[in-house]
């Protein structure tokens, strides 16, 4: 599976996944080509699903960030889950446990937006939404 090396390229990985496999191997005593098999293992293991990108979502005019937690109406499951794919704003949505369906994270450009987009969720739940202040850095 993966070893400590394996974990050492991730932790390179998930500071900047941009990095050449001789830079990652610099940082960890490794050759590139050793770096580049290493990857390729875990990529094809599925260990290393993919690689993302960050954007600063208020510099591209969305000045507002929020979680919306959705109680789905009965029977309006399947449904909602077809229709989360055709909305933009949705960034990050989860199926989870508790007196909610569904956990999204949603980016909006003003709180006319944010009204706009709970006027299309209320047809298939009840919407609680939590504004995000600022994000705090976390090990991923």
């Amino acid at each position: 599976m993966v070893d400590l090396l394996d974990i050492k390229i991730i932790n390179e990985l998930n500071v900047n996944s941009r990095q050449s496999f001789a830079e990652i191997g610099r940082l960890i005593n490794l050759s590139a080509s050793s770096v580049r098999e290493r990857i390729q293992k875990m990529e094809d293991l599925g260990v290393i699903k993919n690689y993302t990108l960050k954007v600063d979502n208020g510099k591209l005019g969305y000045g507002l960030e929020v979680f919306v937690m959705l109680k789905l109406y009965s029977g309006k499951l399947k449904i909602f889950i077809k229709k989360i794919e055709s909305l933009p704003e949705v960034k990050e949505a989860y199926r989870i446990t508790g007196p909610h369906n569904i956990h999204m994270r949603v980016v909006l450009k003003d709180q006319l937006h944010l009204q706009q987009f709970i006027d299309q969720l209320i047809r298939y739940g009840d919407p609680t939404t939590h504004l995000i202040l600022s994000e705090l850095e976390t090990n991923e």
